[in-house]
């Protein structure tokens, strides 16, 4: 058993889960029994054996920290984005809500994303108009999207048309925010901070903006190619070819800042039009193979170089790839999580300023890097 098992017979939920993504026209590996060609993803029965105690753990730990408003601890300013990491975390390894062992759990955790949405469709907790607001808002709307999106077709029928409304909602808010006014051209069609007027755009936002647009069409939601196609053209602008990866923005400081977490986001970006072996991609998976993260929470390279964000999205990035890159990559990432998680399931807390959004913050994006070899949340299936 050099590659994965079957996925189908791995974990007790994952038909119900399966059914789903067939249902709302994701692709899915779930029904394929024949191995996955030498490309695809691969792990040792040691692998598979150390990744199962490892995530099993920290989704432990998570179930434990949820709250009675169906949250998963976090500062106020971190919610709702971090207790859909935790929803998602638990997806990718086959829970899914109303059944099994976390049914109830992340069916609370669904409506309480649900409640956090504004009337004007954003999905944030925080009050319009302050500083808080207009940072972290811009990516509370985006993951709680992409999390709605991904359980869309997976819950009962009251919670379905509840997600449905939420998720039309929220498409044109996004939409909004992608058409306002930019000051410079090559701007255009990407995301910005929230504000009434934006002057720039900036890719960590645009990202997380394309990964609910794309579920969210896969899903049957009205999501026009163009508006994807729109916001791939800003992530390829943001692409420097004498760093070999992508920078944060287009102009002044952004334009010098990488990190391995926005290396990640592009190539995930396009895998999504699938240009998985573009020359582009190929030199930035040279870029986070040069930057491993055997240093346990440890950036380096730049302050916007954060360790589990850069991670999460390395590893759905370069499972994307496949092939060497993938075994290059992932291997000492699982080897470096399994030996520093704490006994009680948990990932230390983020050594830079994410420190605060606590350790169901860490350890969801850690579960989250872990999991792309499961093969189970639709947005990141090869």
């Amino acid at each position: 058993e050099d590659g994965r098992m079957h996925l189908c017979s791995r974990f007790g939920g994952v038909g119900v889960l399966c059914a789903g993504m067939l249902l709302w026209g994701w692709p899915t590996n779930c029904a394929a029994a024949e191995p996955l060609p030498d490309s695809a993803i691969r792990l040792s029965p040691a692998q598979w054996q150390q990744l199962d105690t490892v995530v099993d753990r920290g989704l432990k730990y998570l179930a434990d920290h949820q709250r009675t408003d169906g949250s998963f601890e976090a500062p106020p300013v971190g919610q709702p984005a971090i207790t859909s990491f935790c929803v998602m975390a638990f997806l990718s390894r086959g829970h899914v809500s109303g059944q099994g062992p976390y049914g109830e759990q992340l069916s609370r955790a669904i409506e309480y994303v649900l409640s956090s949405q504004q009337p004007n469709g954003l999905l944030c907790r925080l009050r319009p108009g302050g500083g808080e607001w207009k940072i972290f808002g811009a990516y509370h709307h985006p993951i709680a999207g992409l999390m709605l999106s991904e359980v869309y077709g997976m819950t009962d029928a009251p919670q379905h048309m509840r997600i449905r409304a939420a998720i039309e909602k929220a498409l044109l808010f996004s939409r909004r925010e992608q058409t306002k006014p930019r000051r410079y051209p090559q701007d255009k069609w990407g995301w910005r901070y929230l504000a009434r007027s934006s002057t720039g755009a900036e890719l960590s936002i645009t990202v997380w903006e394309l990964m609910f647009l794309r579920p969210a069409k896969n899903a049957e939601f009205d999501v026009p190619n163009v508006h994807i196609a729109e916001a791939l053209a800003f992530v390829r602008r943001c692409y420097d070819p004498q760093r070999g990866s992508f920078s944060y923005g287009l102009r002044g400081r952004k334009r010098t800042l990488f990190s391995r977490s926005m290396a990640g986001a592009g190539i995930l970006s396009l895998s999504l039009a699938g240009e998985h072996q573009t020359d582009i991609a190929q030199q930035t998976a040279r870029f986070i193979l040069d930057h491993p993260f055997d240093r346990f929470n440890r950036g380096g390279l730049t302050e916007e170089d954060r360790y589990y964000y850069g991670a999460y999205y390395c590893s759905q990035a370069m499972c994307q790839l496949g092939g060497e890159n993938w075994q290059q990559f992932y291997p000492g990432l699982l080897r470096t999580f399994a030996e520093n998680q704490r006994e009680n399931g948990a990932f230390d807390r983020e050594a830079n300023q994410d420190g605060p959004l606590g350790f169901c913050y860490s350890t969801s994006l850690a579960i989250l890097a872990l999991t792309p070899p499961y093969q189970l949340l639709p947005i990141y299936q090869r």
